[in-house]
């Protein structure tokens, strides 16, 4: 994957803050908020399904270790982890926004107001292909 940027590290041209044999940590380049951690395994994937559990687990541990800096550091009124999947991953490659939250800092989710259908046959349909 050498065009994956993530898999190239002397092109990530941000500050590192964490790095092991498995993941690597480093400043966002355009951050939500001050402290914005990205997260990335070293081996090249796109979803979280698609990760060996011992590396998606180690990169929680990590998360851990890097929400508490941030706690500490910043002390923030919260904190946010979050991943975008598929199409949605911007990079193509797997990766972790760790960040502080604050009240009225503007981040949020944002959707559709069409109601979604929320029922038992829903979640019986996804409990029946947790494997």
């Amino acid at each position: 994957m050498s065009e994956c940027v993530f898999c190239n590290k002397n092109k990530i041209t941000t500050d590192f803050v964490y790095e092991d044999n498995v993941a690597m940590a480093f400043m966002d380049m355009d951050p939500i908020n001050e402290g914005h951690v990205l997260l990335v395994p070293k081996e090249h994937y796109l979803d979280a399904d698609e990760i060996p559990d011992e590396i998606l687990a180690h990169l929680w541990i990590i998360s851990k270790k890097i929400v508490s800096a941030l706690k500490e550091i910043y002390k923030p009124d919260g904190y946010s982890i979050m991943q975008n999947g598929g199409e949605f991953n911007d990079i193509g490659h797997y990766h972790l926004h760790i960040f502080p939250r604050y009240t009225g800092d503007g981040f949020g989710w944002t959707y559709g107001d069409e109601d979604k259908a929320v029922n038992a046959e829903i979640a019986k349909r996804i409990k029946d292909r947790i494997r």
